[in-house]
């Protein structure tokens, strides 16, 4: 590109967006890249304050802002059609999603990507749920050209795999197992069951099969296999999870043969939570004890996790520990969550 004064750019093809900005009315491009320019146009971009333009100049060894932005698309998506780019509007992609499902980042390949520098990648946090029409992520390059040498090194620094995907939710039915003698006898109504079906719902799981009992391990344990040879996806036990000498429900799924991933995890409010799963061929079930507070707060642990859950997206114990950055719901009033710190912190595999 070449900078020629305003009033000598008749017939000259503009190379970037031009912006017109009314404070509280209006922030769009008032001329388009690509738009060769008038005699008539002349007054208006000087009214805008423009008094040089920057105009194309063909170059084998650099690259528009739009053309880079769409390889940094690329790098991002890939062929997936789960996902689309919106088109480019002042040098800028949007990435947005075609389907409901998990949106998984590689946030150490994305660093190394930002890292070379001139180059925009935005995206939001991995690990969330997401719907059809959200926009994933934003994509540019700062100048308003850019080396294709640099372009190739971003490309390299991503690797052969896009940067961003999304899992669809694939868990539909999922087994209750209510633990608690003081349930079990009737003293106090199940007011667990009903959160955690509403919870489930919001990715399309059912409950397809539901049982209340007392506080006897080997019952437990019967049910839950016996749920899982009916065919849930997910196997859900509530109530018995804290220290008391009466709660023992994480023995319970323990002697169900199940490989448990870790009992508690640095999450408030949840950290009696239980993940684990039960192998059956080539299937693993998840089986999780839910701690009480699931019942009662607006935000847990299962929050974070039944995503990833309902994507089948297998969970480590480096996953769970990671969480203790972020994992502080601090409750708020008005509750905005996943829009919010909890449950997004950093993760030690990252830069």
């Amino acid at each position: 590109m070449k900078l020629i004064k305003t009033s000598e750019a008749v017939g000259h093809i503009l190379c970037h967006d031009i912006t017109r900005i009314v404070p509280g009315v209006v922030k769009d491009a008032a001329f388009r890249k690509g738009h060769r320019v008038r005699e008539e146009d002349i007054p208006a971009l000087l009214a805008m304050g423009k008094e040089n333009l920057y105009v194309w100049e063909q170059n084998e060894y650099m690259l528009h802002e739009d053309e880079a932005a769409q390889i940094l698309y690329d790098i991002c998506a890939g062929a997936q059609t789960s996902m689309t780019a919106t088109p480019a509007k002042e040098g800028k992609i949007k990435i947005v999603a075609n389907e409901d499902g998990l949106f998984k980042l590689d946030a150490r390949r994305l660093y190394e990507v930002n890292a070379l520098g001139e180059i925009m990648i935005a995206a939001r946090c991995g690990d969330v749920p997401v719907r059809k029409g959200d926009v994933l992520g934003a994509v540019r390059v700062i100048p308003l050209v850019i080396e294709k040498a640099k372009m190739k090194r971003a490309k390299d620094a991503s690797g052969e795999s896009p940067l961003m995907r999304t899992l669809p939710f694939v868990l539909k039915r999922a087994g209750v197992v209510t633990t608690g003698n003081e349930v079990f006898s009737g003293k106090i109504e199940d007011a667990f069951t009903p959160a955690v079906e509403k919870k489930l719902a919001e990715y399309g799981v059912e409950i397809s099969e539901h049982t209340i009992l007392g506080d006897e391990p080997s019952a437990v344990s019967e049910a839950v296999l016996s749920m899982i040879e009916n065919g849930a996806d997910i196997v859900i036990c509530t109530g018995g999870m804290s220290v008391d000498p009466d709660d023992r429900t994480p023995l319970a799924i323990r002697n169900t043969g199940a490989d448990i991933v870790t009992y508690g995890a640095p999450v408030s409010p949840g950290a009696m939570f239980l993940l684990s799963y039960y192998k059956k061929g080539e299937r693993k079930i998840p089986v999780i004890g839910l701690p009480g507070c699931v019942m009662y707060c607006e935000r847990t642990i299962f929050d974070i996790l039944l995503p990833r859950l309902s994507a089948n997206d297998p969970i480590a114990a480096e996953d769970i520990f990671a969480l203790g950055e972020g994992g502080l719901c601090l409750e708020c009033e008005i509750c905005v969550y996943p829009n919010c710190g909890f449950g997004r912190g950093s993760r030690p595999k990252n830069p």
